[in-house]
């Protein structure tokens, strides 16, 4: 048997149609996932952010005790020094989303254990003074006791409480996180 030299294929591609209906498919696709993959990116910063604040609370505690010194909690500016209260950092803002430091006194001037940077697009609601961590119990001085955290511009897809955090600090300095607004009733 002698073989052809030639095979012939048989091969059908998509036509014009065929190809701009999947491209229109694709794009009705993405333009109902987009909001979404936007909106858990939000939540996801506002958690981060939350974790944070929690966390440099915790640590702010615990160096009074364990140091022996008061420690600040503080809003700071992009050179790590604190902001008086009211006064707005670079990106125009009054609250803590300019970022803040922990810090001790020592010699009459504040020195810094740790700085968390600004991150405009969360927006951090408490009041603007310092609060201030006391040796021996760590107890929390300072004329507020919560954090109200969110997204800076709300949309529909970011309201409620499962988009909000707020963090309580308890007479003795504990902090907590709760899910929801510090004012919203649970």
């Amino acid at each position: 048997m002698k073989r052809n030299a030639h095979v012939r294929c048989i091969c059908r591609g998509f036509t014009l149609f065929e190809s701009f209906v999947v491209v229109a498919l694709l794009a009705v696709v993405a333009t109902l996932t987009v909001p979404s993959f936007i909106a858990w990116h939000v939540r996801d910063q506002v958690d981060a952010r939350a974790r944070a604040l929690l966390s440099t609370l915790s640590y702010a505690r615990g160096e009074a005790m364990r140091r022996g010194a008061r420690v600040t909690v503080c809003r700071v500016d992009s050179a790590r020094h604190c902001l008086a209260a009211g006064q707005p950092c670079k990106a125009g803002n009054v609250d803590w989303s300019c970022g803040w430091a922990v810090m001790i006194e020592r010699a009459g001037g504040f020195y810094p254990l740790r700085v968390q940077p600004e991150l405009a697009s969360v927006s951090i609601a408490g009041a603007s003074t310092n609060l201030t961590f006391t040796p021996p119990a760590g107890q929390a001085n300072g004329s507020f006791r919560s954090f109200d955290i969110g997204p800076r511009t709300e949309s529909k897809a970011t309201q409620g409480k499962d988009w909000r955090r707020c963090i309580r600090i308890a007479a003795g300095g504990r902090p907590r996180i709760v899910d929801g607004a510090c004012g919203a009733s649970a």
